[in-house]
């Protein structure tokens, strides 16, 4: 729930870029801008060293007592500062020529360099901001709490609107454009992002202390298990970078449709991918830690299933009401009906892949537990290759819908072979059990994707157009459709499907 308040005041943010800005020149710079240190994040923050940190802090926090594991965290939190500060003053020095190789194509337009330049130079220490954050959020999910961990984003997103907004009303009377003061919003984000679980963190024991220390063993084992992760989150991060560039040369205002169109996946990845790898991560550790494959494997599953019944109907769903979802939400101010359409037809290409996305996030964690890191980065690499083939293949007839294409594609295969090697290494899963629970998720999704089809149809041709009727008819077809998928999973027996609506209803008597 804490995931899903992120998400909704993320979509917010996005709704507020669409009317004050559309699609296009500003909103490109501004994606472009963001996107660097952004990379950097998921390659060094939310990735390699969220995976590495909380496998050996739970590592520690079972086997080493409370004074050896904040000894390590203050090691790990005062390394990060010192790698990232400097990883930022490079990009900051560098930022021209970084934009350059990722947007050549916006030197054709008269000052659009110079603009993603200057927001680069002012978002860069958001990379700094969200690893510290992401590293006590490590911290937090080990002891047991989860809440304000995930509610953290949502006072990224919530900072990022706020002051974002006052800014880009008061930065032209200053000669700067209204743009500017949403990149120094998102600084404001990254810090309260930071700073909302730093409370947290001193009730569950834990007291900055002045440790930095290269030869501790606790940190060599971090980096150990950071630096092939790394390796293989920077195939991710190039193919974000090559998309970038195929995305910049094709019409105007291509980035900003497949950046509003990744957005809205983002919500059911967030909402069920991450949150759910979020609260496994630890327990997969724990069950590696104990050498307890039995119960590793089982804790597996159960996550994995659990993401299919999340995702797949919300493809699904994705697919048919891609339109107006996109219309209802960003359709205001400057965003127009032809940048609906375009975010539309990206959104759905980008919704064919969204269980892999899903799965992908689950089963990586896995691997880190196991200290294996290999196979993540061959899978990655694998990636590039076949991302770079299918937008090569298919640009000049897609144009943008190519590049969401080839993400969907590139991350089911990754996902695939990361299971078959998974299996092997585990020596087999209860594959019986996950298809059979596979084959009831597929079948409650079509009949749902019938329901939201033919309902969604028909109340739209019964109340007409206009921002009212179109928000009850999604309402409506939304609801009705996930209560009888609902009832329909319940119906067929899917176990974990079972346990969380128990729990839920226990949840809401007490």
């Amino acid at each position: 729930m804490a995931v899903f308040a992120s998400r909704i005041l993320g979509l917010i943010r996005e709704q507020v870029l669409a009317g004050l800005f559309g699609a296009g020149y500003f909103i490109d710079a501004y994606v472009v801008a963001f996107r660097i240190p952004n990379l950097l994040r998921d390659l060094f923050a939310e990735g390699a060293l969220s995976s590495a940190f909380v496998t050996v802090f739970t590592d520690y926090d079972q086997k080493k007592g409370p004074k050896e594991t904040w000894k390590l965290a203050n090691n790990v939190l005062t390394a990060l500062f010192v790698i990232v500060g400097a990883l930022t003053l490079i990009g900051i020095f560098f930022a021209g020529d970084i934009i350059m190789l990722m947007a050549p194509d916006f030197s054709r337009i008269p000052g659009k360099i110079a603009l993603t330049r200057d927001m680069t130079v002012i978002m860069f220490p958001f990379f700094i901001l969200v690893s510290l954050a992401a590293a006590v959020m490590g911290m937090l999910n080990t002891k047991g709490y989860f809440f304000i961990p995930a509610m953290s984003s949502a006072f990224f997103n919530l900072g990022s609107i706020v002051s974002g907004v006052i800014l880009a009303f008061v930065f032209p009377r200053f000669g700067q454009p209204a743009i500017v003061g949403m990149a120094v919003g998102t600084l404001i984000g990254g810090f309260l992002q930071l700073a909302i679980q730093l409370p947290s963190l001193h009730k569950v024991g834990f007291h900055l202390m002045p440790v930095f220390s290269f030869r501790d063993e606790g940190l060599r084992r971090v980096i150990k298990l950071m630096i092939p992760a790394i390796i293989g989150l920077s195939a991710t991060q190039i193919n974000i970078f090559i998309n970038t560039y195929f995305a910049a040369s094709c019409e105007q205002g291509s980035i900003s449709w497949l950046n509003y169109a990744f957005r809205l996946m983002q919500f059911p990845i967030g909402v069920f991918g991450v949150a759910i790898s979020i609260a496994t991560l630890p327990v997969v550790s724990r069950h590696a830690s104990n050498k307890d494959l039995t119960q590793l494997k089982g804790a597996y599953l159960s996550a994995l299933v659990m993401a299919f019944a999340l995702t797949i109907p919300a493809s699904c769903g994705l697919v048919i009401l891609a339109k107006p979802i996109i219309k209802l939400i960003f359709e205001h101010g400057r965003f127009t009906g032809y940048d609906t359409l375009r975010t539309a037809e990206a959104l759905s290409f980008y919704a064919i892949g969204l269980f892999a996305y899903a799965a992908v996030k689950i089963i990586v964690p896995v691997f880190y537990a196991l200290n294996d890191t290999k196979y993540p980065v061959i899978a990655s690499f694998m990636a590039v290759v076949v991302n770079i083939l299918v937008v090569t293949l298919t640009i000049d007839h897609f144009q943008h819908k190519a590049i969401a294409f080839s993400t969907s594609i590139t991350m089911i295969m990754n996902f695939i072979f990361l299971s078959l090697i998974l299996y092997r290494k585990v020596e087999g899963y209860a594959l019986g059990y996950l298809f059979k629970s596979l084959a009831k998720v597929l079948m409650a999704s079509a009949v749902m994707g019938l329901i939201v089809y033919y309902m969604h149809g028909w109340l739209e041709g019964l109340w007409g157009h206009g921002l009212q009727p179109e928000l009850f008819s999604l309402a409506i077809t939304i609801a009705s459709a996930g209560l009888s998928y609902f009832f329909l999973l319940y119906a067929l027996r899917l176990k974990e499907w079972r346990v969380l609506a128990e729990k839920f209803v226990n949840r809401v008597r007490t």
